[in-house]
C-alpha cells in the first residue's frame, strides 16, 4: 500500500508561492509529490462567513481525492497552516456543513496544524463555532492530531512596536498579551487539546522580513520529525534536513 501522500491548506490570503520552500521539503520527506489546495485571495476574503469555508472546503475535498486517486494511497496527510489548520477540523466531520457532507474522516490519517488559531477567545465567529461544534481532537484516535506553535516573540504591552502588537493580538487570542507566540498566534491558541503539541523555538507565522518560520526547510525537518508518532508507515529521510543552516 503506498504510502500516505501530503496535502497542504495554506493559511489566510496565503498562496502556492508562499509555500515553495515548504513544498519540496516534504517530498524529500516522503519520497511523494506533494499537492496544494488552490485557494485564492478571493476565498479568503469570504473567508469569515459560512459560504466562504464552504467554497474552501470544496477545493479541499476535490484536492484530497485528486491526490488520492494519482497515488492509489487510501488517506492522505493534511498539512493546514494557520486558518487552513482550522478548516480542516471541519472538514474530518461527517455532518453536513451548508448541505455538504466531507467526512474527510475516512481519507485523512493525520492532521498537521501549523500555527493555527484552535483558542479563540475573542476571535471570529467561524472559529470558535469550530471549537463548540468540534472540541480539541474530535475524531481521535481515527484520526492523528498534532498541533505546532511557534515561540518566537514575547507579547509586551511596553516593549517594541511589534512586542506591543504582538500583546494586543495575542491577548485577542488567548486572554494574556504577555505570553509567547509566532508573533501572530500565542501558543496557547496553537496547541489543542488532545493533540501531539510540539513548540518550536524561534519560529514565526510567516516568512516577513526573511524570519525563520514553519515553512523554512530546517523547520519543516523539525515538526515533521516530531509528528513521526502519529504519521502511518511514514518513511523519509530526516537527516537531509538537519544540517546547520
Amino acid at each position: 500500500m503506498p504510502r500516505n501522500p501530503v496535502v497542504i491548506l495554506g493559511g489566510s490570503f496565503a498562496t502556492a508561492r508562499d509555500y515553495w520552500e515548504m513544498r519540496p521539503a516534504l517530498e524529500k520527506l516522503t519520497r511523494l509529490p506533494v499537492w496544494f489546495v488552490p485557494v485564492t485571495r478571493l476565498d479568503w476574503a469570504l473567508g469569515l462567513t459560512g459560504f466562504g469555508w464552504a467554497r474552501i472546503l470544496r477545493k479541499l475535498d476535490r484536492t484530497v481525492r485528486r491526490t488520492l486517486a494519482a497515488t492509489g494511497a487510501s488517506k492522505v496527510v493534511l498539512v493546514g497552516h494557520s486558518s487552513g489548520g482550522v478548516i480542516g477540523r471541519v472538514y474530518l466531520s461527517p455532518r453536513p456543513f451548508r448541505g455538504r457532507v466531507y467526512a474527510g474522516r475516512d481519507m485523512v490519517s493525520c492532521l498537521i496544524t501549523l500555527g493555527s488559531p484552535h483558542l479563540n477567545r475573542r476571535g471570529s465567529f467561524m472559529r470558535r463555532w469550530v471549537e463548540r461544534k468540534y472540541p480539541g481532537a474530535y475524531f481521535a484516535p481515527g484520526v492523528q492530531y498534532v498541533a505546532v506553535a511557534g515561540k518566537g516573540l514575547l507579547g509586551d504591552r511596553n516593549g517594541k512596536s511589534e512586542e506591543r502588537t504582538a500583546f494586543r493580538v495575542y491577548r485577542r487570542l488567548c486572554g494574556r498579551g504577555d505570553v509567547w507566540g509566532d508573533a501572530t498566534v500565542p501558543v496557547a491558541s496553537a496547541l489543542l487539546e488532545g493533540a501531539l503539541p510540539v513548540v518550536l523555538d524561534r519560529v514565526f507565522h510567516s516568512p516577513r522580513n526573511g524570519r525563520r518560520w514553519y515553512g523554512n526547510t530546517r523547520t519543516v525537518g523539525r515538526w515533521w520529525d516530531a509528528a513521526r508518532p502519529c504519521l502511518p508507515d511514514e518513511g523519509g529521510q530526516l537527516d537531509l534536513f538537519l544540517t546547520k543552516s
